[in-house]
């Protein structure tokens, strides 16, 4: 092969419509309709084969188009009119600007694997992208100084086919990044930017891309360069591919390679966000430059959690990355070359000593100063997840946290629904996505305006299947009959359920073929048919995965299913969108607790598409009993998987037979009324509480502004509060062995009476350890048997010292009705930790 440059030849642009190429490069077309429109206008034929991706649009449409649009007075009056709401959504003060004004200028950088912002940039796989393509539009809309980090993969995730056989197939497209929008960023030398980063025996280079998206931006690495060897061009070949090694050499470069870009930006961030374990290294480098600049490790370590936050999304153990000692030294030691400091001592901050492996997700854990999961059970299932690595801790204090998810409104809610909140919501209801006040006017759309606005919606993702599976069939070469038969698959007026996500087993897509004559009954009705639209990937190396869409469609092609169960090949935000708009059910059925959180179910229920799920994830939080269908009750721990399989499959029949079935096929004058009730119950309570809006100034309020005070104030003065509380931490550790709570006098008695005042006096030993340096309080809640829960925490107060380091307690609580357990703790306290157990140091009473 031998060298070359690219060079991309653009149409000149007529003068009346030239910021059309700006406009393509700003990802903020992507929830704009009338921006999009403006391209679909000049060539509509040729805006779907592009697939809706503005920068290919004009690298191909014709002069003539272009000179016969800048012409036209109709089309002039719309350009402007879009160009003028660009301008002023890029220009207006916004909500982070009002709130927060003194931090306008202070960056945050979110760091993801994956970033999926619309069809054009297929560099995402999955939720965890579109998360994070959701997460940074929002952040634009609110105004935030963000700055996305990540890697720009050649070859994307894989496009899926489906063979005759019913097989997936998986074929990389060669992304062509000079045809997205997207760009190499240029250096004031006129050179393209660059960073590198130390591998074993060799360096790689890495090309910084940017792509905009609104007020934000996101910043890709790419090693597809010459300088670098062959192999070394493939680690942001393909998202997720390869083996153990690729994984540690694309992580290596998304965290070390990612901070290096933003120095070469000159961005320097206050806050840094760690999307998923993947991402953890950027902690390392991070330390690393400290430490060349002098600082001392341990002090530098406490620098960088000041100011680092870290999200988790999964609790399946494949989605926490973990390697071998001897590939985690060898990769790191580049890191601790010439600085001082211990390759050992980096491997420590991520080794799990039980397992004897290194995990990313626990480096990120140690290194961040506040974590979280992504709902709240997600948080209480992370916590028992990581719960031996803090066995002095209740598993309820574990310090991991949850924000909810949410999903972008402006992106994923239907240009018609968008019309309809514009009559009756007001038409400046998308800034005020989170008011239940505005949204509690969707109860006065007519009931007829809501069926007719799903029934248009329905119908076009009716037709949006047909096409894709004649397409299928066309191109495997099927029978003409099997082609033709395509045009009449699905009835316009069945209920239609919607299933489309990663084909993990564990999502149980074929729970609902546990009994297959049950469900034919169901879908074979004439009176109350039922159809399902299937889509969805499969890892290439996920095999029972891949069997599962393989079973789907056996079962598609046997004939009590035929024509009512369609798999859609290829599932990506196109296919994402169709769906959330226009199905009538959204089933999700995972196995309890492994549904993290369950953005798709949001973007569907945002449009009047009833979620019907399993009590798992976002559902447990947002399921009101009237806006969609829960399948069984709570999750039951002590349920092993076939039982549960058997449980859910039970309750999901049911559900479907006796609620959804009957409640979708009551019409008043042809409308079904009462689930016309639920659709609005589901829009006016989803888009409140669960769009990226509510989730990132949540995020905002809770972490990242207390992250930039505290950052600043641990690096300021030479690291004087980083020493301090590196100090503390090393004392309270080698001096905790002389806590000792000694003994506890009360007046508690088993049985007492409410009003009563329960007295508690201890004598604590606390050595070498100052009085002011710890917390001595009791501690109670919900009596369990074996064990107490919903603990409370009151200070005792300090009465006296008795002895050498030895002191009296006394504390006093009111008693409330109910059973209770209690006990007296001491723990360290000082200011500059985050919460109460940033240093999980407690000594508990043994007997009293």
């Amino acid at each position: 092969m031998f060298y070359f440059r690219k060079v991309s030849v653009n149409p000149p642009l007529p003068e009346p419509v030239q910021r059309l190429r700006e406009l393509s490069y700003n990802l903020w077309f992507s929830w704009n309709r009338p921006a999009r429109d403006l391209f679909k206008e000049i060539n509509p034929r040729l805006w779907d084969q592009v697939e809706h991706n503005p920068v290919q649009f004009l690298l191909r449409v014709g002069k003539e188009n272009l000179e016969k649009a800048a012409a036209d007075r109709d089309f002039l009056k719309k350009y402007n009119e879009v160009m003028a709401e660009y301008d002023q959504y890029m220009q207006e003060e916004k909500w982070f600007h009002r709130t927060h004004p003194e931090y306008r200028d202070r960056t945050i950088a979110y760091f993801s694997a994956e970033f999926g912002l619309h069809e054009s940039c297929p560099i995402y796989s999955g939720g965890l992208g579109i998360l994070a393509g959701d997460h940074t539009k929002a952040a634009s809309d609110l105004g935030l100084p963000f700055v996305g980090v990540g890697l720009l993969y050649k070859h994307g995730f894989f496009k899926q086919l489906i063979n005759r056989e019913g097989r997936q197939e998986v074929v990389y497209p060669d992304l062509n990044f000079n045809e997205m929008p997207i760009k190499p960023v240029i250096a004031e030398s006129g050179l393209e930017t660059t960073v590198a980063v130390d591998y074993p025996g060799r360096t790689v280079h890495a090309r910084v891309w940017e792509i905009k998206v609104g007020l934000a931006r996101i910043i890709l690495l790419d090693t597809d360069l010459p300088i670098n060897s062959r192999e070394d061009r493939e680690i942001t070949s393909q998202l997720y591919g390869g083996g153990r090694e690729m994984r540690i050499m694309q992580e290596l470069m998304l965290g070390a390679g990612g901070v290096r870009a933003l120095r070469a930006l000159g961005i320097k961030p206050r806050v840094w966000h760690i999307n998923e374990g993947h991402s953890a290294f950027l902690t390392l480098e991070r330390l690393r430059e400290m430490v060349s600049e002098g600082i001392p490790y341990s002090t530098a370590r406490e620098a960088v959690r000041s100011n680092t936050l870290f999200t988790t999304h999964t609790p399946v153990p494949a989605g926490h990355d973990v390697f071998n000692k001897e590939m985690v030294e060898e990769y790191l030691g580049s890191l601790c070359r010439d600085n001082g400091m211990s390759c050992q001592a980096l491997v420590d901050l991520g080794w799990d000593v039980e397992h004897r492996e290194f995990n990313m997700t626990l480096l990120a854990i140690r290194m961040s100063g506040y974590c979280n999961g992504v709902s709240r059970l997600h948080g209480e299932v992370t916590r028992q997840m990581f719960h031996r690595f803090y066995p002095s801790l209740p598993v309820e204090e574990v310090p991991i946290t949850s924000v909810t998810n949410g999903v972008h409104a402006g992106t994923w809610i239907a240009e018609a629904w968008k019309d309809v909140f514009d009559r009756y919501l007001g038409d400046n209801w998308q800034n005020h996505v989170t008011e239940p006040d505005i949204f509690s006017r969707v109860d006065e759309i007519p009931d007829e305006v809501v069926w007719e606005t799903h029934s248009q919606l329905k119908e076009k993702v009716i037709q949006y299947a047909r096409e894709k599976v004649r397409e299928n069939r066309v191109r495997n070469h099927e029978q003409l009959g099997l082609i033709a038969e395509a045009e009449d698959i699905l009835l316009p007026h069945a209920l239609t359920i919607g299933f489309a996500r990663r084909f993990a087993t564990y999502k149980r897509a074929t729970l609902l073929f546990r009994d297959p004559d049950r469900l034919a009954a169901l879908l074979n009705n004439l009176d109350r048919p039922v159809q399902i639209i299937f889509a969805g990937k499969a890892h290439p190396a996920d095999q029972a995965g891949q069997e599962l869409i393989k079973k789907i469609l056996d079962y598609s092609r046997e004939e009590p299913f035929r024509g009512k169960i369609v798999f859609l090949e290829n599932y990506d935000i196109n296919v994402a969108r169709h769906l959330v708009h226009g199905v009538d059910i959204w089933l999700n059925t995972p196995r309890w607790p492994m549904e993290a959180s369950g953005t798709s179910g949001m973007k569907a229920a945002m449009n009047g598409v009833l979620h019907c799920s399993v009590l798992d994830g976002w559902w447990p939080e947002a399921f009101n009993g009237k806006n969609g269908f829960a399948i069984g009750g709570p999750g039951n721990v002590n349920l092993n998987e076939a039982d549960q399989d058997r449980n859910d499959s039970f309750y999901l029949y049911k559900c479907l037979e006796d609620r959804v079935v009957p409640l979708y096929y009551e019409r008043l004058n042809g409308i079904p009324v009462k689930w016309v009730a639920r659709m609005k119950e589901s829009i006016k309570t989803i888009i409140t509480r669960f769009s990226t809006a509510r989730m990132v100034s949540e995020y905002t309020d809770r972490f990242y502004v207390p992250l930039i005070d505290r950052g600043i104030a641990f690096t300021e003065a030479g690291f004087q509060v980083a020493r301090q509380a590196d100090r503390f931490k090393r004392f309270m550790k080698e001096n905790w062995h002389h806590v000792k709570v000694e003994r506890t006098n009360t007046n508690g008695r088993w049985d007492m009476v409410e009003g009563e005042e329960l007295m508690v006096e201890s004598v604590v030993k606390l050595g070498p350890i100052p009085s002011k340096d710890v917390v001595v309080e009791i501690t109670l809640g919900s009596d369990r048997g074996s064990y107490i829960c919903g603990l409370d925490s009151l200070p005792m107060e300090l009465k006296e010292q008795v002895g050498d380091g030895v002191y009296k307690y006394v504390g006093k609580v009111p008693l409330t009705q109910g059973t209770f357990g209690y006990t007296v703790r001491v723990r360290p306290d000082q200011q500059n930790m985050v919460g109460t157990n940033e240093l999980p140091l407690v000594r508990w009473a043994d007997n009293f």
